[in-house]
Parts: structure tokens; C-alpha cells; sequence
């Protein structure tokens, strides 16, 4: 296994524990589809229980550290240099349908970049990771970018509004979390979407550039309608080029 920080430690144990709510009411969901009332209520439970368990982990070990979740924003506290940036569960529309396909997002950004990130699938139990200088890891296997370098060859996953090269093979995966851990370790080889949150993607950012991919420079200062290109290196250059007028 490789070293690994205790921050990174810190996140793993965080969704490891938060993962058990979500893996409980999951098999809820099912249930719910055929009830009168619906399963939305009961996501937006899921998000904030699961939400809750990762901010107090968190916080035991860092209290001072600064928080940017999805459902409950910012909150700045003696440590503003540090913050961890959470979405509890990254695909809540495949979460609501009762589709296995959905992420616990952790990251740590310090000053101006990210320094560590986490994706766990807690359904299939595959979990993506890395640190700045450290590599990226996918259950504690080292990881890297597919090495395709024809586009023609390649399979892209992409956000659902957007205007796209229709010679380029894509899918719409609605995790986006997992569209970068995927791209990380080759299975997919690029993910291109605009009006994007930070939260959604935070993590992503170090584990695709960990893994020897390349990303267009995304500004950390802003939160949301972020727009994100993401690739290896072999066919940036050519899927930037189509993508000049996503």
C-alpha cells in the first residue's frame, strides 16, 4: 500500500463511515419508486445525514479548517487557507432512481490548489485517490490516463448540456465525480461539461492531473458554472480544438 497523509487518511475514514448510510438507504429507493410519496424526500435526507457524518469527521480531526459543501455552502472558519470541499453524493439523480452509479466527493484544497482528493463508489466499492506529488491510486493501485492518441479511438463521458463534435464517441454517465475517477485510470479518455460545480469536480482535479492528465486551467476561486476539459495528453490538444465552441 502506499504512504498516504493523514489528511487523505482523515477523508478516507470520513466516507468509509458516511458510505454505510448511503449503501442502508439505497436499499430503500426501490421501495420508495412505487409509493405515492416519492423517493425525493428521502435523497435529500440521504444528502444531508451523509453530509453531516463527513463534516463531523472532518472537523474531529481539523476543526479549524474551512467547509464548502453542496448542501450547506460555506462556512469559513479560523483556517481559511484550508478547506475541505464535500458533495456527499455526487449523481443524486441516479441515487433517486434507484441506479447504482453515484460518489462521495472529498477534497482538500489549500490556498490556491487542490492537494488531495477522494471518490468512493461505496455500491461497488472502488475508491480513487491522490495528493499532490503522490500519484493517483484506485484501491491502492497506482493509476494512470488512458494512452490512446486517436481520437477516433477514444470513448468521452460529457455533462447532458452541451453542443458537441457528433464524430466523437460520448456517454452520459450523471455522476460527475466518477467520469473524472474514470478518466484517471483509463477507462474513459476524456469528460468535457460546462456549468459545473466545484464541488462536483474538486477531487476529480487531483486525481486526473495525478494521473498524468491534462485539465484546462480551471479558476478555484469561483464555485459554480465552472466549465472543465478533461483529458490525456496525447489528444488535448485535438479535443480542445472540436470543443472551441462547447
Amino acid at each position: 500500500m502506499n504512504s498516504i497523509s493523514a489528511n487523505l487518511n482523515i477523508m478516507i475514514k470520513a466516507s468509509e463511515k458516511a458510505s454505510k448510510i448511503l449503501i442502508k438507504d439505497f436499499g430503500e429507493i426501490e421501495k420508495l419508486q412505487v409509493s405515492k410519496k416519492g423517493p425525493n424526500d428521502f435523497v435529500t435526507n440521504s444528502d444531508l445525514k451523509t453530509e453531516k457524518i463527513i463534516i463531523d469527521e472532518l472537523k474531529k480531526a481539523k476543526p479549524n479548517y474551512s467547509i464548502l459543501s453542496e448542501e450547506k455552502g460555506i462556512e469559513n472558519n479560523k483556517d481559511e487557507n484550508n478547506t475541505w470541499i464535500i458533495d456527499p453524493i455526487d449523481g443524486t439523480i441516479n441515487y433517486l432512481h434507484g441506479i447504482p452509479h453515484f460518489a462521495i466527493s472529498i477534497a482538500l484544497k489549500s490556498y490556491d490548489q487542490i492537494i488531495a482528493g477522494l471518490i468512493y463508489d461505496p455500491i461497488k466499492d472502488e475508491m480513487f485517490y491522490a495528493e499532490k506529488n503522490n500519484g493517483a491510486y484506485f484501491n491502492n493501485q497506482r493509476i494512470k490516463v488512458s494512452k490512446k492518441n486517436k481520437i477516433e479511438d477514444c470513448l468521452f463521458v460529457a455533462g447532458s448540456k452541451i453542443n458537441y463534435d457528433n464524430e466523437l464517441l460520448i456517454r452520459n454517465s450523471g455522476c460527475a465525480a466518477l467520469d473524472m475517477a474514470y478518466v484517471a485510470s483509463g477507462r474513459y479518455d476524456g469528460y468535457f461539461q460546462k456549468n459545473i460545480n466545484l464541488w462536483d469536480i474538486a477531487a476529480g482535479i487531483i486525481i486526473v492531473e495525478e494521473a498524468g492528465g491534462i485539465l484546462n486551467e480551471i479558476n478555484l476561486s469561483n464555485i459554480n458554472d465552472l466549465k472543465i476539459i478533461a483529458s490525456n495528453n496525447s489528444i488535448n490538444n485535438e479535443l480542445v480544438q472540436k470543443l472551441k465552441n462547447f
